[in-house]
């Protein structure tokens, strides 16, 4: 779809504006009322506190349903970054007061949210028209006595972006179809092709891959169970999914296969414009991320293919809080904004994938391409994607923690620390940050 990049590039600068913006007037907005939402007589004020780029503001939704519901008047607040939202979240969630109407909640967060602020939260179990939903989407939000704390927004299929002109050079194949073979059933083929890669690569110092994290994400998310079991018990340094993963990442960084960039730190964003790797492990949602970041220079050599396995990374919902004075008319809201019409406009306007399965299986949906990424078909790809995503995900309280600890680790790996000691240090750190 031609227009998706340029309109991702806006709403990413857009939501970078309006987060510093919110960082700034969030706090002076709190009050001792428990949200900003109020109600008087037929006019309704619904507040909502989001994070980066989830497409509800940037496509002019909220204007739509304002305009198709007169009396209700919309306020939300962008913040660019999850973490520093996220960790704000929690303080008024503790005070409670400052919230908002209705709060997004990244995937990696759900399982704290249900384990231990549920009751702050309306449960959508009983409300009309949310019965689209993938399986697995919906019961990372639910908790165990069967309350729906939120209803799901996009999820994060996995697939690779590649440099067609780096791979040319390499003397591999360009076309997204012969490139998804080479690698398809098995990560280890696609360190295999990394080998390949750097033997035969001619033209300057360009690494294989970006990071030995983004293949080790990709490897534990395609997994039902990745750093908890369904008991909450922590077993990361048990798990098989776990160590295979951290040994071939590792693999990867001390054959020099990877650019030691990891994604979204220090040093990413210039490696994507100025081409110092030929592949990332991206999840649909980061798509827009590289268009933006590679510029438009480099519009046409990335492409997408298929990765060899399916996994999720990333993905967020929308929750109501339980003591919102419009509690109902927000529960509203988000069921419409989360509705399958809606989702399918965000994806074909932003790139974020549906978790709606109505939504995947629209013609329109299947339909998008993108011009940036050599035009390829991503409501194919990653809609099949989406269907290979195993359909139990067990997500634990600190998993966004543990991820981010693990990361670390493996650039320890990257900057030359054996694998064994890296294991330990970041074995360590998990423990002290999980408590």
């Amino acid at each position: 779809m031609g227009t998706l990049g340029s309109l991702r590039r806006k709403a990413v600068a857009t939501a970078a504006a309006v987060g510093a913006l919110s960082l700034v007037v969030g706090c002076s907005g709190d009050s001792d009322s428990v949200t900003g939402g109020s109600k008087d007589g037929d006019k309704v004020t619904i507040t909502m506190g989001l994070f980066g780029v989830m497409g509800i503001k940037e496509t002019g939704l909220l204007e739509e349903y304002e305009k198709n519901n007169p009396g209700v008047t919309i306020k939300a607040e962008i913040a660019g970054d999850e973490q520093t939202y996220y960790t704000a979240l929690q303080t008024k969630l503790a005070a409670g007061k400052g919230l908002k109407d209705i709060q997004g909640i990244e995937i990696g967060r759900a399982k704290e949210i249900t384990e231990t602020r549920a009751d702050m939260f309306a449960d959508f179990s009983k409300v009309e028209g949310t019965d689209h939903f993938l399986p697995w989407k919906q019961s990372q939000i639910t908790t165990e006595d069967g309350k729906v704390l939120g209803l799901g927004t996009d999820i994060g299929p996995m697939a690779v972006c590649y440099r067609k002109d780096y791979f040319e050079k390499a003397g591999l194949p360009t076309d997204r179809e012969e490139v998804g073979k080479l690698w398809a059933g098995d990560w280890k083929k696609y360190v295999e092709v990394g080998r390949t890669f750097k033997k035969n690569f001619k033209g300057g110092d360009v690494a294989y891959t970006d990071s030995a994290s983004g293949l080790f994400n990709a490897m534990v998310y395609g997994y039902p169970e990745q750093y908890y079991n369904e008991q909450g018990d922590l077993i990361y340094d048990k798990n098989p999914a776990v160590k295979d993963a951290w040994e071939l990442a590792s693999d990867a960084a001390e054959e020099d296969l990877t650019a030691k960039l990891r994604q979204f730190q220090p040093g990413w964003d210039p490696g994507l414009s100025n081409g110092t790797f030929a592949t990332a492990v991206c999840p649909a949602w980061m798509l827009s991320h590289i268009s933006e970041k590679a510029g438009e220079v480099n519009k046409g050599k990335w492409d997408v293919a298929r990765a060899p396995k399916g996994a999720n990374w990333g993905g967020s919902f929308l929750g109501v809080i339980e003591e919102s004075p419009v509690k109902e008319e927000a529960q509203k809201l988000v069921a419409w904004l989360t509705a399958p019409e809606q989702q399918a406009r965000i994806f074909k306007d932003l790139g974020n994938i549906p978790s709606s399965q109505q939504a995947l299986e629209d013609p329109s949906v299947k339909a998008v391409k993108n011009d940036y990424f050599s035009g390829a078909p991503l409501g194919e790809i990653f809609g099949a994607a989406a269907q290979e995503i195993p359909d139990k995900q067990v997500l634990g309280r600190k998993d966004g923690t543990i991820k981010d600890t693990f990361s670390q680790g493996l650039a320890l790996v990257e900057q030359g620390t054996p694998r064994d000691e890296a294991w330990k240090t970041t074995s360590e750190r998990i423990q002290k940050a999980v408590g």
